[in-house]
């Protein structure tokens, strides 16, 4: 039994909003993919199986639709219309992530579903939410990280921020939506009423700045980009050294929680002979303080800072990950994709998943399970699904169609 194997969820997402759905499929819902007849917007999207620019072999397409059945459904036709909400009076959530308006454009907005069904969790994913000033906004990944404020602290001190390389705002979104529909889900066990979630991905991004985001509005210092770490203030902090073969992340920080690690590595550092009692001694929990208020030089932070690059120069990013583990230190390689691929740590905890393509006679790797429960474990499941594979299993085997009407609605384009 999976956590979430007795629900079912109508996934019309786009682009914009898979990874929910997924979500929701890894946990053991029945998630059917609904995209429009011909494909999805989605499966254009490199990059592809074998560089062959096919709907049916996007890559990205298969890292965000795993653990779904997939049907096509033309939503805005009256014909489409009708199916959906069949489908709608049995299932249990409803994702989209179309433009603000668009689904109640159709008739199939969040008052008309819950008069189909008022149990049902509808999740909604956009930009800048439902209403507002901003709703209607034009976004895209680029403009969200900067919106959200990611952005600001990607890039070096004396130039405009850069682009983050691999799309991740509406993931950001994804994930806020999968637990907020876990939210209406147990509330609905007491109330037996649905709910409409709406999810701003700007403030799901926001959410990803560790509160920093808050400093002008309690009239705290802000932080600012630094390649290789962030600057507050006065002080360049680093948060990214380099060894012998790469780099890693040291939280060489301090205070009452951070404090204590530093402390830990500068005795490790001292044993190695990279610096003497004075250096290692230095109050770590306070340090910060003395460093804001000019008690401690910025000139001799700086020097304590070459001291530490010194230290993991001479090491490697193995070496260092090693003593991290030992030691209690807060220090983790920067890992290349091959070296994720090939991690002995992800391999031990079981985290790849090999998913069966039969079309290509092979399995592929995915990244597998996002928690380890040991009463409703996730499970792998079935490959993403090809474009109206399931049409028949579901029209015919579930809604009970004829082949005349299946055939009658695949020639008016309706599936």
């Amino acid at each position: 039994m999976t956590a979430l194997s007795p629900y079912r969820v109508l996934d019309l997402t786009n682009e914009r909003g898979l990874l929910c759905g997924q979500i929701l499929g890894d946990l053991g819902a029945d998630v059917i993919k609904i995209e429009p007849p011909g494909g999805s917007s989605a499966r254009r999207f490199g990059p592809f199986y074998h560089d062959k620019p096919d709907p049916q072999a996007s890559l990205f397409w298969w890292a965000y639709n795993r653990n779904k059945r997939g049907i096509t459904l033309d939503v805005t036709s009256p014909e489409g219309r009708a199916i959906l909400l069949r489908l709608a009076r049995d299932a249990d959530f409803l994702i989209e992530s179309e433009k603000p308006g668009f689904m109640e454009s159709t008739g199939l907005g969040y008052p008309e579903l819950r008069r189909a069904n008022p149990a049902m969790i509808y999740v909604s994913i956009s930009a800048f939410g439902q209403k507002g000033p901003k709703a209607l906004y034009q976004d895209c990944d680029l403009i969200l990280l900067a919106a959200g404020g990611p952005m600001v602290l990607t890039g070096d001190q004396d130039r405009a921020p850069v682009y983050v390389s691999v799309p991740q705002a509406y993931s950001h979104g994804c994930a806020e939506a999968a637990v907020a529909a876990m939210i209406a889900l147990h509330e609905r066990q007491s109330s037996g009423i649905g709910q409409h979630i709406d999810v701003s991905v700007q403030q799901a991004v926001a959410m990803a700045t560790q509160s920093h985001i808050l400093a002008a509005a309690v009239k705290s210092t802000s932080i600012e980009r630094m390649s290789g770490g962030v600057r507050l203030g006065p002080l360049n902090l680093q948060l990214t050294w380099p060894t012998r073969d790469g780099h890693v992340s040291i939280t060489f920080l301090f205070g009452t929680a951070l404090g204590p690690f530093t402390k830990r590595l500068m005795n490790y550092i001292f044993e190695q002979g990279f610096c003497d009692e004075a250096t290692r001694d230095k109050d770590w929990i306070g340090y910060g303080e003395k460093l804001m208020t000019g008690i401690e030089p910025i000139a001799e932070f700086e020097r304590v800072k070459k001291v530490v690059e010194k230290f993991t120069l001479a090491r490697t990013k193995a070496e260092l990950l090693e003593a991290a583990l030992e030691r209690g230190l807060l220090i983790a390689p920067v890992a290349t994709i091959d070296e994720v691929v090939n991690s002995e740590q992800l391999a031990a905890r079981g985290y790849w998943w090999n998913v069966e393509y039969p079309e290509l006679g092979r399995s592929l790797t995915h990244p597998g399970p996002f928690a380890k429960f040991s009463e409703s474990p996730l499970t792998a499941g079935r490959r993403a699904p090809q474009i109206g594979e399931h049409n028949q299993e579901i029209y015919a085997g579930e809604l009970g169609m004829g082949a005349s009407e299946i055939a009658a609605l695949e020639q008016r384009r309706v599936i």
